[in-house]
């Protein structure tokens, strides 16, 4: 299984970005997949999954603001983050929600005020 995280960069106050995680592997096509964030100091938190059904579940910090999506032809998963906030400044990184490879090596994302 490799996960490869693209999209992250630095934003104001208010404005989005579109990540990308690009998955491989016999397992992930199947899984539930996630996206997670981790600031300096932090634990890594999830912050929203999707199943390979399409059903979403959100962390409260994040909700009405970020969307999650998955390509199951291309094996990418998406995270839409509008109106971001200085608190959510953070690596974020993709795994599977109840089975996880190996992290990669994120991206990050820096919402200045």
């Amino acid at each position: 299984e490799q996960l490869v995280e693209s999209g992250g960069g630095l934003v104001h106050s208010g404005g989005s970005l579109n990540l990308s995680c690009a998955f491989s592997g016999p397992i992930f096509p199947f899984a539930t997949m996630g996206w997670y964030r981790q600031a300096p100091g932090n634990q890594r938190d999830l912050v929203a999954s999707v199943t390979n059904r399409g059903e979403k579940n959100y962390a409260e910090p994040v909700k009405g603001r970020f969307a999650i999506s998955r390509d199951s032809a291309k094996s990418i998963v998406y995270l839409l983050m509008n109106d971001l906030k200085p608190e959510d400044t953070a690596v974020y990184f993709c795994n599977g929600v109840n089975y996880r490879a190996s992290w990669g090596q994120g991206t990050q994302v820096t919402v200045s005020s």
